[in-house]
């Protein structure tokens, strides 16, 4: 018995949109990792980017439940000694209404070369209006 995988360039890769206003964040997040990485095809092999690209709108409507707002917390480092930084959801989402949801998004994705590629796949926007309108996206329930 053969194993046949599909070949990059015969995949058809389509565009798919996301309205996150009111949606839950690690709900929308998941849906949209999950549709990159292509694990809604037949398909689907975990060594190759057969996924399809994803919009998402509205990114800063998007909603934590429970005490989330103020207590989840995210840290960076500056890179010298004593330099970790740490913010509330509050305070990033009031900054970079975007940063969250890509943060969620990129967590669940593989680490490495493969993870960074299907990051590239996921265009987020604040507002309601985007770029993409070319590739007729479909929406779809998040």
């Amino acid at each position: 018995m053969k194993t046949v995988f599909a070949k990059p360039s015969s995949v058809e890769r389509k565009w798919f949109i996301i309205d996150a206003d009111g949606k839950v964040l690690g709900r929308v997040a998941a849906r949209v990792a999950a549709i990159v990485r292509g694990k809604n095809k037949a398909i689907y092999v975990p060594h190759q980017e057969i996924g399809d690209f994803v919009v998402i709108v509205n990114a800063d409507k998007v909603v934590v439940t429970g005490k989330k707002a103020q207590q989840k917390i995210y840290y960076h480092h500056t890179g010298y000694v004593g330099g970790l930084k740490s913010r509330t959801y509050e305070k990033v989402a009031a900054r970079h209404p975007t940063m969250p949801l890509e943060n969620a998004i990129k967590g669940m994705l593989p680490k490495g070369p493969l993870g960074r590629k299907l990051a590239k796949n996921v265009k987020i926007y604040a507002g309601a209006s985007h770029p993409h309108s070319a590739q007729n996206p479909a929406p779809i329930e998040a």
